[in-house]
């Protein structure tokens, strides 16, 4: 079987442009409470309420710039075509904007809106409103195009069918406690594949994988990228 690279991102990977993470001790999940902003029983009970926290994570995503475990994994990517498949569970666009493009963005973006009427999608304004009226039929029935919890992630058939031919799983800078990605390493075991973890120190997943790298994301991600295009 051709060697397959899949991996998989999370927060700590945009963290150092800037961007919270949510799990950690000062998180996202430290402020908020996540059944008042990412579930779809939250944005029934207050809408209003809903937008404004993604407006603040769509800002905060505009202004952002991808850091240097972006664009490594960007490079790697370019140089080892048809080899890489990376998917990730953060909603910035900064993957796609490092220049990323075999790419899976389980959890949506942040700069997208979806109708729940009519499901049509578009380019989200920066500011969504309970009075934003859907392009495609008019109702202002729109949301921010992310996935909330008790919500089914995107792409998870193409992710299925990556992992069955990955030959190695790289995990970076994500706790490992949300499912169904954090039951990647395992899958991806199972099937053989050699695992990576990638992280700021060592989470509740770490004893699941073969080798675990520790370490700030813009300085292991790019020192890993350059071990494997020696390798290769």
């Amino acid at each position: 079987m051709p060697e397959s690279i899949v991996i998989l991102t999370g927060a700590g990977v945009s963290a150092e442009s800037g961007l919270g993470t949510f799990r950690d001790a000062g998180g996202i999940w430290d402020q908020y409470e996540l059944e008042d902003v990412a579930t779809p029983e939250g944005f029934a009970r207050n809408p209003a309420l809903v937008h404004d926290f993604y407006n603040t994570r769509r800002e905060n995503a505009a202004l952002a710039r991808p850091n240097a475990a972006h664009e490594a994994l960007a490079r790697l990517e370019r140089l080892l075509p048809g080899r890489v498949t990376l998917i990730t569970q953060n909603i910035d666009g900064l993957h796609e904007r490092a220049g990323s493009r075999r790419l899976y963005a389980m959890h949506g973006r942040v700069d997208r809106a979806v109708c729940a009427a009519c499901a049509h999608c578009w380019p989200s304004p920066p500011q969504l409103s309970t009075q934003t009226a859907c392009p495609a039929c008019g109702q202002s029935t729109c949301r921010p195009d992310v996935v909330w919890f008790g919500e089914m992630p995107y792409h998870l058939d193409e992710i299925e069918q990556a992992l069955r031919r990955a030959t190695q799983l790289v995990v970076i800078g994500t706790s490992g406690t949300v499912y169904p990605a954090a039951g990647f390493v395992e899958v991806a075991g199972q099937l053989g594949a050699y695992t990576v973890e990638i992280n700021l120190g060592r989470s509740e997943a770490s004893d699941a994988f073969d080798r675990v790298i520790e370490g700030p994301a813009s300085e292991v991600v790019p020192a890993w990228v350059d071990e494997v295009l020696e390798s290769w």
